[in-house]
């Protein structure tokens, strides 16, 4: 799962296909819909470009590839520290809300998996995203 999300909420949500790698070139195309998505749920932060991207340091979110589209595209991207803890914020926020709602239950089809991953999504509040930061 890919998500992106800031202080106000979830920005965007994106399941990896199955059968699919989560690689540069499928990241791209998620941060081409995530920018759509910006453009229309935060149209003054994309009109006066205010917004920054923020990933880790995996090797999709590194590629030379992936490089070049977000120079293409001028996003702003804040670095990451290598091994910084402090800034996984879906391992240590996200994660953790939704492994709590979601503990002792049995799941017959990863369909399933995703419709109550985003349920849980859904039930976080602009406090919760606010505190991750």
């Amino acid at each position: 799962m890919w998500q992106k999300f800031d202080t106000e909420g979830t920005v965007h949500k994106e399941f990896v296909p199955p059968g699919q790698t989560g690689n540069e070139k499928f990241y791209c195309n998620v941060l081409r819909r995530m920018r759509e998505n910006i453009r229309r749920k935060h149209p003054d932060k994309w009109c006066n470009n205010s917004w920054a991207l923020h990933h880790d340091n995996t090797p999709a979110h590194i590629s030379l590839v992936l490089r070049q589209f977000l120079a293409s595209t001028k996003m702003t991207v804040i670095p990451q520290p290598p091994y910084s803890e402090d800034f996984a914020t879906c391992d240590f926020f996200l994660f953790l809300k939704m492994k709590l709602k979601l503990k002792r239950q049995c799941f017959d089809s990863s369909k399933e998996i995703q419709t109550e991953s985003q349920d849980v999504m859904k039930m976080l509040t602009q406090n919760d995203s606010q505190q991750c930061f």
